[in-house]
């Protein structure tokens, strides 16, 4: 089969590759569409711990497919089904994974990241994967490149389960890519009263006007004092930082309201996450900061839940589809953000 490889900092090749075979507690899917994520892009910008020509590891944590073959001791899944795949597999008994945030494991594993991912035409989940919950039946209604955007999804919707009720709120989202996007599509189906958006860049803004509606969208410069005017000078509820920016995390607590809450979503590039804070502003308003990373298997279901409805619909992030045999395109326009989210598709 073919499969996308990464063998160190900026090399990536797409190798043919051994079929996988199963034992009796696994399951072996059939990749239909895998998205291009920001962790791909930036594992291949600088390369990944154990990862090298003599190591490689197959790319692809964001997945949808149809199982073709279960293992003999497998119960409930069945060849045909068409199946999601959320990423991280933890330990399964430290107090995380007992928590149910198996997401944040200290001995997690996760498909593209220590496992072989979905940038493949085959795809085993192991034993593990499959008893912890790993594998989400899908409806036929719901397409492929789309259940593959359940993944980021869910982290969106995990990041925002922690922040509490936007009922009538405004709530501003910093960054205007797909997870910005996402952030905002939810916030206004949680009950947000405003959703603000900022961006440096006015295509980008223009896009997510197209796809989420009653979007209000400003640019970078001055924009504590545009937040005063259209907050009233009470500023925003709650602000998500969905850009790794430092600057954008440092002037945050600027644009909050008294009582209001920060989440910093994603990570900050490697040796520049350091930010200065000014913890005054923190104290004398009773602000609430989050953090966030991945998504447990509760929130994934959730997620998927939420897409399959119709009521969270993807599909209008999703720029391009392509070939694997065209993935270095794929990944160039991820890398160069062009577009929303480009999708590897398979037969």
């Amino acid at each position: 089969m073919k499969a996308v490889q990464l063998l160190g900092k900026e090399k990536i090749r797409i190798a043919e590759v051994e079929k996988p075979t199963i034992a009796n507690g696994e399951v072996l899917v059939k990749i239909k569409a895998a998205s291009i994520c920001g962790t791909d892009v930036r594992m291949y910008k600088n390369g990944y711990p154990g990862v090298s020509e003599e190591t490689p590891l197959t790319l692809g944590h964001e997945i949808a497919g149809e199982i073709v073959e279960v293992g003999a001791e497998v119960d409930f899944y069945e060849a045909g089904m068409r199946v999601a795949i959320a990423p991280n597999m933890g330990c399964g008994v430290c107090d995380q994974c007992v928590s149910g945030n198996t997401q944040l494991c200290p001995n997690y594993t996760a498909f593209g990241i220590s496992l072989p991912g979905g940038f493949a035409e085959y795809l085993v989940v192991p034993e593990k994967g499959v008893r912890q919950g790993n594998i989400t039946v899908i409806p036929d209604a719901l397409s492929f490149e789309e259940a593959a955007l359940i993944e980021p999804f869910s982290c969106v919707y995990n990041g925002q389960m922690l922040t509490a009720d936007v009922t009538a709120e405004t709530v501003l989202i910093i960054g205007a890519g797909p997870i910005g996007i996402m952030h905002a599509m939810l916030a206004y189906s949680r009950g947000a009263g405003q959703v603000i958006m900022n961006d440096l860049s006015a295509e980008r803004l223009g896009t997510a006007r197209s796809l989420v509606e009653g979007l209000i969208t400003l640019t970078s410069e001055n924009l504590k004092e545009k937040l005063d005017e259209v907050t009233n000078g009470q500023g925003v509820n709650l602000c998500i930082v969905a850009a790794p920016a430092p600057q954008a995390q440092e002037a945050s607590f600027d644009y909050m309201a008294t009582r209001g809450r920060v989440l910093f979503f994603g990570g900050l590039p490697k040796g520049n996450s350091t930010v200065s804070l000014d913890t005054n502003i923190l104290h004398y308003k009773q602000l609430g900061v989050y953090g966030c990373t991945g998504a447990s298997l509760t929130n994934y279901r959730s997620s998927a839940a939420l897409v399959a409805s119709g009521r969270m619909s993807l599909k209008g992030l999703i720029s391009e589809r392509f070939s694997i045999e065209d993935f270095n395109a794929a990944l160039k326009n991820a890398r160069d953000a062009i577009g929303m989210k480009n999708v590897i598709v398979f037969d």
